[in-house]
C-alpha cells in the first residue's frame, strides 16, 4: 500500500513551451519550458499554449501533463547535477508542487487540478532531450535510477488551471501501484511474470505501458532503447 500524499497541494509553477530548433543537427523541441501567471486551458490533450515536438512519442490523450516534483531539486543540487538555485521548468515540466512524490502517488490517481480533472496515466520515459537540454549526458539514465521522473496525466474534465491553484486527490483505484514502482519496472524490466501480467490489466494504466507489461509477461523483455536515449539526425 503505497503512502497517502497529502490532502491537497498547491500549483507552485505552471510551465509552457512551444516547438523550436535547440540542437545542432537535432530534431526541434518544446523541453524548454518558461513559467506563466495567467490562468491556462487544460484540454485533453495538454494545456492550450504547451506544443510537443514529436507526437508520436510526446503528448497525447495519455500523456497530457507531465508534473514533476519540486522536492527532488534540491537533491539534484546537492549532487552537483543541476546549478544551485534552479528552479522548476529544469527538466520541461508543466506542473510543479511540494508534497506530490512518485512513491506516494499512483497509478490512477484523480486529482482536481484547478477545475479540470485529470488521472495519472503512466511515469516519465526520459530521452535523449533531457541530456541535452540539462547539458548532462548522464541525466535520463540518472532519472532511471533515481526513480525522480515525474508522471503523466490524461484529462477527464477540461478546465483552467493557474499557479497557486490547488490539487487534491479526489480517488485511488489502484494504491499497490505507486508511481515509483511501476516506472522503475518498465524502465528495466524487473518484474516477476505475474505482476507484469497484473500491471497490464490495470484500466488505468497508457495504453503503451499495458501492452510492455503483457510481452513482459510472457518473456519477452526485448526493447530497443536506442530511439529514445540515441539523438537522431534532423
Amino acid at each position: 500500500m503505497s503512502p497517502q500524499p497529502p490532502d491537497t497541494c498547491t500549483v507552485q509553477g505552471l510551465f509552457t513551451g512551444r516547438v523550436r530548433p535547440r540542437w545542432p543537427d537535432r530534431p526541434a523541441s518544446a523541453i524548454h519550458k518558461t513559467a506563466v501567471a495567467a490562468p491556462q486551458t487544460l484540454t485533453p490533450t495538454g494545456f492550450q499554449a504547451d506544443q510537443q515536438a514529436d507526437l508520436a512519442v510526446h503528448g497525447g490523450a495519455d500523456k497530457a501533463v507531465h508534473h514533476y516534483a519540486a522536492d527532488h531539486y534540491a537533491d539534484w543540487q546537492s549532487e552537483g547535477l543541476i546549478a544551485p538555485g534552479t528552479t522548476p521548468a529544469a527538466f520541461g515540466e508543466n506542473i510543479s508542487t511540494l508534497g506530490l512524490v512518485e512513491t506516494n502517488v499512483c497509478i490512477g490517481d484523480i486529482f482536481r487540478l484547478g477545475t479540470a480533472l485529470v488521472q495519472i496515466s503512466q511515469g516519465r520515459q526520459p530521452c535523449w532531450k533531457l541530456n541535452a537540454h540539462t547539458g548532462q549526458d548522464r541525466m535520463a539514465y540518472l532519472f532511471q535510477k533515481t526513480r525522480r521522473t515525474g508522471w503523466y496525466y490524461r484529462v477527464l474534465e477540461t478546465g483552467q488551471v493557474a499557479p497557486g491553484d490547488s490539487i487534491a486527490l479526489q480517488e485511488r483505484p489502484n494504491p499497490h501501484w505507486s508511481v515509483a514502482e511501476v516506472t522503475h519496472a518498465r524502465l528495466t524490466h524487473r518484474i516477476a511474470p505475474d505482476r507484469a501480467l497484473a500491471l497490464s490489466r490495470v484500466a488505468e494504466l497508457a495504453q503503451g505501458w499495458s501492452a510492455a507489461f503483457a510481452r513482459m509477461a510472457t518473456g519477452d523483455g526485448a526493447e530497443d532503447t536506442g530511439p529514445r536515449l540515441t539523438p537522431p539526425k534532423s
